[in-house]
């Protein structure tokens, strides 16, 4: 099973719940759950991330995300997560991963916080959803992307996961972002049509 076969390959535990932990508090952001190994396989058969660049995972539970990109493509990445217990699992989870792989880990941060209240760093470049709260969380942290940009010119990229329609209404009718690509998922990972990558461009 991809899911063991993975985290054990990056000394991690990111399996688990997805109601694991205190209930989401404010009702705007929701539960835990990781995206599926698999998925994530084929994102990234389909989507080229290089070392110079620094993935943001909104909502990043216990770090799936951030240390695959950091393995297999020496990227910088940062993990996002209001729910403590979930931050702590991360941190434990990247002291695990420093060990298992003798990787730094320099180029490997988490915060808690809510989403919106991340200040976003000038070599963020690459923002990571899979739903993980309302429309209203997530305009406003298109929004804190957009300043940013403007400040510190440079690309920006949105990779959606599992994308809501409110998300993709917004991108489509109310943000400078533009549709770059569609990844549809083989169909032994399909639950519904809904199972798909969107990634988005600005610049």
């Amino acid at each position: 099973m991809k899911e063991h076969y993975y985290d054990q390959l990056l000394g991690i535990q990111t399996q688990g719940d997805r109601m694991e932990g205190p209930a989401p508090k404010p009702f705007r952001y929701y539960p835990y759950e990781p995206t599926p190994y698999g998925a994530l396989e084929v994102l990234f058969e389909n989507y080229e991330v290089t070392r110079t660049d620094r993935v943001v995972d909104f909502g990043c539970g216990k770090g799936r995300l951030v240390f695959y990109i950091h393995y297999f493509f020496h990227a910088s990445a940062a993990g996002i997560e209001m729910n403590e217990i979930l931050y702590r699992k991360a941190l434990d989870n990247r002291e695990a991963y420093a060990r298992k792989t003798k990787n730094h880990l320099q180029r490997l941060q988490f915060y808690c916080c809510l989403a919106e209240e991340y200040k976003i760093d000038p070599m963020d470049n690459r923002f990571y959803f899979f739903n993980p709260f309302s429309i209203q969380v997530f305009r406003s942290i298109i929004n804190n992307v957009l300043n940013s940009v403007e400040e510190c010119e440079r690309s920006a990229e949105l990779i959606l996961y599992y994308p809501s329609e409110d998300y993709i209404f917004y991108l489509g009718n109310d943000s400078p972002f533009e549709l770059k690509k569609e990844i549809v998922l083989p169909h032994e990972y399909l639950r519904d049509a809904n199972e798909r990558f969107l990634i988005y461009r600005l610049g």
